[in-house]
């Protein structure tokens, strides 16, 4: 059954406002169907135990990375016999994708290729085009990341400082340090999982707005979770309390962070901070969602949901050129910090797989996977090939045999539980000769 002509069919019928909770996870690679999806997990990394053997690293030589020469042949386009198993590879994803359109944008040292399938809106068949802004949830934690790495170089900030240090109030607070915030270990809870939050959220999900005070509080009520270094544990608080390191050391607020510190230097004009503004840069498509409490039962659209509630865990938009521009300068800190400081994020990856400073990593493949309602973002980098790769689409509803998370009714069940960009995304990479492999979804 070609599942990318039902989904266009029931999301082009997908018109009303909201209903109720599904998953609220922003996205990394461990999402929850009991949480609200604005920073999930579903194409992240498991997390691993702790490598002691470089062999054995999910980057195995990080400061080789950091120092890797960028091609001059980027902005040429790639061959053609490439572009040809790329397009076929990103056909196949789309066509086993719930989602009503997609961008997929490569890029490699021989060059670049970005190519847009199906709908931007299926009321009005207007088609998906490649210079479409997207909202990309939790690919935001990678640029907060990258901020106080920033700081971190600068001095202001250590990863050994405990977190009470610039945030009074978090639990632990003297034992929870800006290293395990980073890497999702510090036992502070996820707001995102908080009933009392994702009550709020859904029942005004265009108008309501939070400030990050207000979303940390959600997350405090329920901490501690376990103690700090424990185990690992994906909680959008983590990078809300980061974001407000951020700003307590520099006195600037994170938006002017985010434009002076990469946006600018990176010559990024095409993403930006909303903050509570639901508002989208033009061009930009329709996203719809299963998410709600309890979910819809056909997808609704969620284009205009108020982003407040995502903050610096996933509030920013961008379209697909700079994100491949994102995608390289993250993975290798090249316009971003110096190459020791890279290497030393790096390095806090765990093993093979595993999720570092608020990034993941899989055999070489760093980056993060975004879920905001409506919208599905993958970019990751490939240490070992000097690649990056885009995947962005107009819907968050998974396919396949997914046991927790909503799918369409149609949906056939067979393939594995994936999320859209995901399931396009490892097409993708195995027509580039190196396949990434998700964690499951459920």
């Amino acid at each position: 059954m070609d599942n990318r002509g039902s989904t266009t069919r029931a999301l082009g019928r997908a018109t009303g406002g909201a209903a109720a909770l599904a998953v609220l996870a922003l996205a990394a690679g461990c999402s929850s169907a009991a949480t609200p999806s604005g920073g999930s997990t579903t194409a992240g990394p498991a997390p691993a135990a702790a490598s002691t053997s470089a062999a054995k690293a999910c980057v195995p030589d990080p400061l080789a990375v950091a120092n890797t020469k960028p091609s001059a042949t980027t902005t040429d386009k790639l061959p053609a016999d490439l572009v040809t198993k790329l397009d076929a590879a990103a056909q196949a994803g789309f066509a086993e994708a719930a989602t009503p359109g997609a961008i997929v944008a490569v890029r490699t040292p021989q060059g670049t290729w970005t190519q847009a399938y199906g709908l931007a809106d299926p009321t009005t068949k207007a088609p998906m085009t490649t210079d479409m802004h997207v909202r990309i949830g939790s690919l935001t934690k990678m640029y907060t990341g990258t901020m106080v790495m920033q700081q971190i170089e600068a001095g202001k900030v250590s990863l050994d400082h405990p977190i009470s240090k610039y945030v009074p109030g978090s639990p632990n607070g003297d034992k929870v340090t800006i290293k395990l915030l980073g890497i999702m270990q510090s036992g502070v809870a996820s707001y995102s999982t908080n009933p009392a939050f994702t009550k709020t959220l859904f029942d005004h999900p265009e108008t309501v707005v939070y400030t990050p005070d207000q979303l940390i509080a959600y997350g405090v009520a329920k901490s501690p979770a376990f103690p700090p270094g424990e185990k690992f544990d994906y909680s959008n608080t983590n990078t809300l309390l980061l974001g407000k390191v951020l700003e307590k050391v520099t006195g600037k607020p994170l938006a002017q962070l985010y434009q002076d510190q990469l946006f600018t230097p990176l010559g990024m004009t095409n993403t930006s901070a909303p903050g509570s503004d639901p508002a989208m840069p033009n061009p930009y498509p329709q996203g719809f969602t299963l998410q709600g409490e309890p979910p819809p039962k056909t997808p609704v659209n969620a284009t205009h949901w108020n982003p407040s509630w995502s903050g610096a865990a996933g509030e920013l938009i961008a379209n697909a050129a700079d994100m491949l521009t994102f995608g390289r300068a993250v993975g290798t800190g090249q316009g971003l910090m110096s190459a020791k400081t890279q290497a030393t994020r790096l390095n806090l990856v765990p093993g093979p797989a595993g999720y570092g400073f608020q990034m993941g990593c899989v055999d070489g493949w760093v980056g993060h996977a975004g879920t905001l309602p409506g919208y599905n973002t993958t970019l990751y980098y490939d240490t070992t090939t000097d690649s990056t790769v885009v995947v962005a689409v107009n819907s968050d509803v998974n396919s396949g045999n997914c046991p927790e998370s909503p799918t369409l009714n149609d949906d056939p069940r067979t393939a594995v539980c994936a999320g859209p960009a995901t399931r396009i995304f490892v097409a993708v990479s195995a027509a580039m000769g190196h396949e990434f492999k998700p964690n499951p979804t459920r």
